[in-house]
């Protein structure tokens, strides 16, 4: 057995296990754990805080538990599931040897992982869900709730399945570190490298690339048609008077629930990046002996991913809350008539519908 003097990867028996959580090679445990610990606890206690919050509020009025606000929760509640880890991270960031069992180390990875592929699905869903609503010009679901059952039951298998072999091949194993005792980590242990190689690409691809396509492409659409709409009412508008034909094409809450999803989903996007990049510089590094990777840097990029679960239903709640508070000022909201994608509406100079 040798450890690299300057990562956290053991060589055992011609293999190279990243150490992950525990810091086997760190001159200052002590004050870089409390640093750690802080940094990571706060982005626990304001996520679990957050989502709360934001599903209470999208919760209030339920009359808006529609498809979209169904799919809306599920965010959270992955969200919520993704930081339930964080607590055994601090325990392992503290201990150095793995002493939480054979069950958490199992459990540890994969729900993280699992979690993060049920938020970015559930982002590429509800953008799928309004493209086709907006198509239909539509303002009512287009979903009815056996479907939406049936969409969520299909993005939690999914994602429990893609992500198990984090559950199958983590284990813990035993190092002999040169002058201390034997400490136990918990790793990824796969029983050969192609088999490591072909998850990772499989994985990557399914589980970030496709939904990040899907959700480039309807966010495309949709600009699309509120582009070409918007030309073809500009016209109009300089010489509009009361009892001229009015054309819509997409609602305000169409617009608003777009902007409030396109910032989640740069932000996703962002804040996980860094996540899948350190996991393939850790699968080069069997390969290329000079990469370093270490297990603080491991850290720090998991907790910057983490705290996108804090992210999303602040940014979510900011801008709902925006909403309600002018309908509590203005007393009513206006909301345009039923849209026609680029066609004209005889309004017959009636006011406008109120929510």
């Amino acid at each position: 057995m040798d450890i690299d003097p300057h990562t956290n990867f053991v060589h055992l028996r011609n293999f190279t296990y990243f150490s992950f959580f525990s810091e086997l090679q760190h001159s200052d445990h002590v004050a870089s754990t409390i640093v750690e610990s802080l940094a990571i606890s706060t982005v626990f206690l304001v996520s679990v805080a957050a989502n709360a919050g934001a599903a209470a509020l999208v919760t209030w009025e339920r009359k808006l538990l529609a498809n979209k606000t169904i799919l809306t929760l599920n965010l959270f509640v992955a969200d919520l599931l993704f930081v339930s880890m964080i607590p055994l991270i601090v325990a392992v960031r503290w201990t150095v040897s793995w002493t939480l069992g054979y069950k958490a180390c199992h459990t540890l990875l994969y729900v993280i992982c699992m979690s993060g592929c049920v938020t970015i699905t559930t982002l590429a869903s509800i953008s799928v869900e309004r493209v086709q609503a907006i198509l239909r010009l539509q303002t009512v679901p287009t979903l009815n709730p056996g479907m939406v059952t049936a969409i969520l039951g299909f993005i939690w298998a999914f994602s429990a399945l893609a992500s198990l072999p984090l559950s199958l091949f983590f284990t813990v194993i035993n190092v002999d570190i040169p002058g201390k005792e034997h400490v136990d980590i918990c790793t990824l242990k796969w029983p050969d490298t192609t088999g490591e190689i072909v998850w990772s690409v499989a994985f990557s691809a399914l589980c970030f690339l496709l939904p990040g396509l899907i959700i480039m492409f309807s966010y495309s659409k949709i600009l699309q048609i509120a582009k070409s709409c918007r030309r073809s009412l500009r016209p109009r508008t300089s010489q509009s008077t009361v009892g001229d034909p009015v054309e819509y094409s997409i609602s305000r809450q169409d617009v608003k629930l777009f902007r409030t999803l396109l910032v989640l989903v740069l932000s996703f996007l962002i804040m996980w990046s860094p996540i899948f990049i350190i996991i393939f510089l850790i699968l080069a590094r069997n390969f290329l002996g000079y990469l370093y990777v270490s297990s603080s840097m491991f850290f720090w990029v998991v907790t910057f991913t983490l705290a996108n679960s804090a992210l999303n239903p602040i940014l979510y709640s900011v801008c709902h809350f925006k909403h309600r508070l002018q309908k509590l000022c203005c007393g009513s909201a206006v909301v345009p008539v039923k849209p026609r994608h680029c066609e004209s509406v005889q309004t017959q100079g009636s006011p406008p519908r109120l929510a």
